[in-house]
């Protein structure tokens, strides 16, 4: 199986002023291009591999032939990574989130504000390139995580609902060092309908 980068559900000016129509091509036709590049190079030389979802290849790492292992997790990683990142943004988003996951966040965090601002503060923290992510757990609660690099949740048996992409090549045209800022511009184009979905995939 051979794959392919998915089209964005949406064009590559939708989500500005938050993020810029430059980033947005650059971060699709170029990053997440080599990543499904690469990834479909490394399968070539493993065909026993070609036939498995990509989300149990990630999830069983440790059991790949060490030859493929980096190339999966950090190109693999990369595409269902911001796979799922280019899902979860649209035009007009953001707001509070209503629903099953609306009442879940609020479960777990206490509210949406202490929920956000723990998001902030993991995404702020991260140390050089990665994600910050909301995800399920085993047990259905909630969880808020970081991963390095393009590492995926999945590899821990974690499942990622909602992500954001704090490499610096998703802010730095607009906002140079500024990754505060960035974050603070994403929440005004989460889309919060599709974080449901994946949640109510879930369970």
């Amino acid at each position: 199986m051979e794959y392919r980068l998915p089209s964005l559900p949406y064009d590559y000016g939708a989500l500005e002023p938050y993020i810029d129509t430059v980033t947005m091509e650059i971060h699709h036709t170029k990053h997440h291009q080599g990543y499904v590049n690469i990834l479909n190079n490394c399968l070539e030389t493993h065909p026993e591999l070609q036939n498995k979802p990509l989300t149990d290849l990630l999830k069983q790492l440790n059991t790949l032939p060490d030859s493929a292992q980096a190339s999966i997790r950090n190109n693999g990683g990369g595409h269902y990574n911001h796979s799922l990142f280019w899902q979860v943004m649209k035009k007009n988003g953001g707001g509070e989130p209503k629903g099953h996951i609306g009442e879940e966040i609020k479960k777990t965090f206490g509210n949406f504000q202490i929920f956000q601002d723990h998001f902030n503060a993991t995404a702020k923290t991260v140390f050089g390139s990665g994600w910050a992510w909301l995800c399920v757990v085993q047990n259905g609660e909630l969880r808020i995580m970081s991963t390095l690099n393009q590492d995926s949740p999945l590899s821990q048996n974690i499942y990622p609902i909602l992500g954001l992409d704090v490499w610096e090549h998703a802010y730095y045209l607009k906002y140079q060092n500024r990754r505060p800022d960035y974050i603070n511009a994403w929440w005004h184009v989460i889309n919060w309908e599709k974080v449901e979905e994946n949640y109510r995939v879930l369970f």
